[in-house]
């Protein structure tokens, strides 16, 4: 075995908590039950990625089942990445029936007919996603196996999951790989992106639905204490105020847990009212921003919003629409005031 690929292998399993390394070696697969129960699990990690290596070598295990292992904890710790949703579009819309051994081909074929040294490594799941990890390379360097690309496609869908490398001159190759693969014919960022991959795949694949049921409470518990003194009128505005916001931003976030986006872009082009006769605008031209939200759990800041007084309810559809404008790049378009109430995509 070289001696990079027991480096590399002996580094993956430091990264792996202790207690998880024997579970994630079986979910490898390539070393048996019988080799595994000779490692003694119970000492320090530096110990045990020695004698997992030592095993390997006994094996001869390539950089290609090293890779295999680096998917299956990225696919347990997917969190530590970065993903960003891109969306794919085919000229018509035929559906066609999905080989997986083609698309393996078409990709590798379409990468490394641009670039030499690439690492391709393919793990297909249950839930229909395929894991690619790509190690990138250059025309007189091996593959930097620290610092790979992510994929996650689902086969019969329009949308990638992709966590790139640092060496962003490659993701234009690996977009045109995709395409060429899945027999699309352009690929797009979709501005969305979140270490939670789960809730991009919520949003994306729909599976989070919003709540759109009205409900009031009869009783808000909590706050602070009445005083004695308080104007009755007072109090039972201030409990209707709070229940109409409770109410409100139920109708419009439900009561459970929202998918977890950490951004979110939006390209607005508005078209300024104004009386004519003040002369403010000379020229009919659009005013064009770009408005960005980033936050540890954006939707979850978005709905605390009006309880904390922070923002009127019900919050403008520009900030609730976010789930269900996923599809359409984030990218809004409103031609009828500043501050608009209605949408229309692009």
């Amino acid at each position: 075995m070289d001696d990079t690929v027991a480096e590399y292998i002996r580094r993956t399993v430091l990264k792996i908590p202790r207690d998880e390394i024997k579970m994630m070696l079986q979910k490898w697969g390539f070393l048996s039950e019988a080799q595994l129960q000779t490692v003694n699990f119970h000492q320090i990690k530096d110990n045990i990625s020695q004698e997992v290596v030592q095993l390997c070598e006994e094996n001869s295990a390539d950089i290609k089942q090293a890779a295999v292992l680096d998917i299956i904890y990225n696919h347990i710790y997917q969190n530590k990445r970065m993903w960003t949703v891109y969306q794919m579009k085919k000229s018509g819309e035929e559906l066609e029936y999905f080989d997986i051994t083609d698309f393996k081909k078409k990709f590798k074929g379409r990468l490394r007919s641009a670039l030499k040294n690439v690492t391709i490594t393919f793990k297909e799941y249950e839930d229909n996603a395929i894991w690619i990890r790509v190690a990138w390379g250059a025309p007189n360097k091996k593959p930097n196996q620290y610092k790979p690309s992510y994929v996650v496609y689902h086969s019969q869908t329009p949308y990638v999951f992709i966590s790139p490398s640092v060496l962003k001159s490659n993701l234009p190759l690996l977009c045109q790989a995709l395409i060429v693969a899945s027999n699309y014919h352009d690929i797009r960022e979709m501005e969305l992106r979140s270490h939670s991959l789960n809730s991009l795949k919520d949003i994306v694949f729909k599976r989070y639905s919003q709540n759109f049921q009205t409900y009031c409470p009869k009783h808000m518990q909590g706050g602070n204490v009445e005083p004695e003194s308080a104007d009755i009128r007072i109090v039972q505005e201030n409990r209707s105020e709070k229940e109409r916001i409770h109410r409100l931003n139920w109708e419009v976030f439900g009561g459970g847990p929202q998918p977890k986006l950490e951004y979110a872009q939006y390209k607005l082009e508005t078209m300024f009212k104004s009386d004519p006769k003040m002369g403010v605008l000379d020229k009919k031209e659009p005013f064009r921003c770009l408005v960005k939200f980033s936050s540890p759990h954006l939707l979850e800041s978005l709905k605390s919003l009006a309880p904390a007084g922070m923002a009127d309810a019900p919050l403008s559809p520009l900030l609730t629409c976010i789930p269900h404008k996923a599809r359409n790049y984030f990218k809004i378009r409103e031609k009828k005031g500043i501050f608009p109430e209605s949408f229309v995509s692009p």
